[in-house]
């Protein structure tokens, strides 16, 4: 196959589309520094908290619908031993956004917050907070290298364009719009991004759909025809494993540093609310086309296609089947716009987690614990080299696995079983503390890895009720383990919290072995509480006292 010369002229053309759409937002975003009173990171975090209700809503939808959403759907509902009822992206993301919306939003907002590690540094201390933050940094990591793993593959099956340079040049140009401008750039290109999403998709879909190598997906969908039905099915020896999918996707997404940074940037908490409800509906329907296009390919009779046998998912390409379906089953031109839509999706969820991790190391740990005199000038520094070092870090990844999947499901892991709780009770349970945090912290990571992950290859040490071989051949864990991993690590966070304050404040040990200062903590909470008590019967007493004497007028 030669190179797609046409096709290398329009992604050229989309490329300088996005970037000069990033480096109009930066000019903007230097203009409104000059109206905010706000610093500078301020500006380039969070946008200078003012960020307009529909770039949020788009930002936030194009966050989420990255590569691995469109690629990973379409993977699991082709995947013969899956099916679409195990493609639960779309679902689970609508949960995230209304459990965001309603209960996380609130308190991040109340109080300020530039990160969602603020209330860890604030409570817990500079250590500590240091050492949550890293599983945070490696998801963040993991994202941007299943977004570019998605872009990767799809450009070397179209365009026949080398996996390397494929990856390079999206990471390059995502870089440096990124650089520019921060969450401006970010925002103001997403919303071209996702509008290409959506266009680019549902151009594709009817040219799939009456392809003439492909039978009617209704005839499939419960009928095994050239492979097993796409629908797929949930047996209740499954069932667990499905929920634990489920709840990871659901619930891992508010662990992430991009999620709040969106929330964070809105100007007011009604906004903030409007945008998750808005952008849930949104990923419900961009997920739609990658379901038709994975149900177009598992009905589709290869051998009668350029193709031949064996069949992708024979040869271990489930992983790229959207670029492959488009390739082989539409015209070029159609394959093309379909690329420019994966495209889009890398990089409108790339910069998102470029700028999620600079916010958490330039915030968190230059500002706060290395250099608390930092200037404004110096932080720009700071988070511009922050977002190149991810950049190079998750463009390095790419060239150990080719899954989509793999990326995808290890990182949301991470930030299920091991920052979801923690940040549960940092938001929620006045009595968790230090000592928790860490007997927490220890037992979800250590428990995780104890469990194993077949997708990387890694045994379990720990069997949970259910774990046998699957259908590839691979020993799974099919009990809910990850939601159990969660529970428990939530659990005891708590009940450790618990233990060591009633220890310390009944003066069972001394104060001076109090490491995470809860004695003090709590009496200063009681102080601030009574103070504010007082406050409120003094004005109570001096609202009472003027009735009164209006009365006796």
């Amino acid at each position: 196959m030669a190179l797609n010369i046409p096709g290398l002229v329009v992604m050229a053309l989309f490329y300088l589309l996005i970037l000069g759409t990033g480096i109009w937002a930066s000019l903007r975003s230097k203009k409104e520094e000059k109206k905010c009173t706000g610093d500078g990171m301020e500006i380039t975090l969070l946008a200078g908290r003012n960020i307009n209700l529909l770039v949020g809503i788009f930002t936030l939808t194009a966050t989420w619908v990255g590569g691995g959403f469109i690629l990973g759907i379409a993977e699991a509902t082709y995947n013969p031993t899956l099916g679409a009822v195990w493609a639960l992206m779309p679902v689970p993301y609508v949960l995230t956004f209304f459990l965001g919306g309603f209960f996380f939003a609130k308190p991040m907002r109340e109080n300020k917050y530039v990160t969602m590690m603020d209330p860890f540094q604030k409570k817990y201390g500079n250590v500590l907070a240091s050492a949550l933050i890293f599983p945070a940094l490696v998801a963040d990591v993991l994202w941007v290298a299943r977004t570019l793993v998605s872009l990767g593959g799809t450009m070397s099956v179209i365009l026949d364009l080398p996996y390397v340079y494929s990856i390079i040049i999206s990471s390059v140009v995502a870089i440096i719009y990124t650089l520019l401008g921060g969450l401006y750039s970010v925002a103001y290109t997403d919303v071209i991004q996702l509008i290409l999403i959506f266009i680019s998709l549902w151009v594709c879909v009817p040219f799939m759909m009456t392809n003439p190598h492909s039978v009617d997906i209704s005839l499939t969908a419960y009928n095994a025809t050239f492979q097993a039905p796409w629908v797929g099915t949930v047996e209740l020896d499954e069932a667990g494993k499905w929920f634990d999918d489920f709840m990871l996707l659901a619930l891992g997404g508010l662990a992430y540093q991009a999620f709040y940074q969106r929330i964070l940037s809105s100007s007011s908490y009604t906004q903030a609310q409007v945008t998750c409800f808005a952008s849930s509906a949104c990923c419900l329907v961009l997920g739609i086309p990658s379901v038709l296009i994975g149900a177009v390919a598992a009905s589709t009779d290869w051998n009668s296609t350029s193709y031949g046998l064996p069949t992708p998912y024979e040869r271990d390409q489930a992983g790229s089947i959207l670029p492959i379906a488009l390739q082989y089953l539409t015209p070029p031109y159609v394959s093309v716009i379909g690329i420019g839509a994966v495209a889009a999706a890398v990089m409108s969820s790339m910069d998102s987690a470029l700028l999620s991790s600079a916010s958490l190391f330039s915030s968190n740990i230059y500002k706060n614990i290395i250099r608390k005199q930092a200037s404004d000038c110096e932080m720009q520094w700071v988070i511009r080299i922050s977002v190149v070092v991810v950049g190079l870090a998750g463009t390095g990844l790419t060239f150990l696995d080719s899954s989509v999947l793999v990326f995808w499901l290890v990182g949301v892991d991470m930030s299920y079983t091991i920052m979801f709780p923690q940040l549960v009770c940092i938001l929620f349970f006045k009595v968790s503390n230090g000592y928790g945090a860490i007997v927490g912290y220890i037992m979800g990571l250590v428990m995780r890895i104890l469990s194993g992950e077949p997708l990387i290859g890694l045994p379990p040490a720990i069997q949970f009720p259910g774990c046998r071989l699957d259908k590839e051949g691979k020993l799974t864990q099919y009990f809910p383990f990850r939601t159990a991993i969660m529970l428990i690590s939530l659990m005891s966070i708590l009940l450790v919290s618990l233990l060591a304050s009633i220890i310390f404040n009944k003066g069972l040990l001394p104060e001076k072995w109090d490491v995470f200062n809860v004695k003090r903590r709590q009496r200063a909470t009681s102080k601030v509480a009574h103070v504010k008590r007082t406050n409120s019967e003094k004005e109570e007493a001096a609202v009472a006292k003027q009735l009164l004497d209006t009365t006796s007028c």
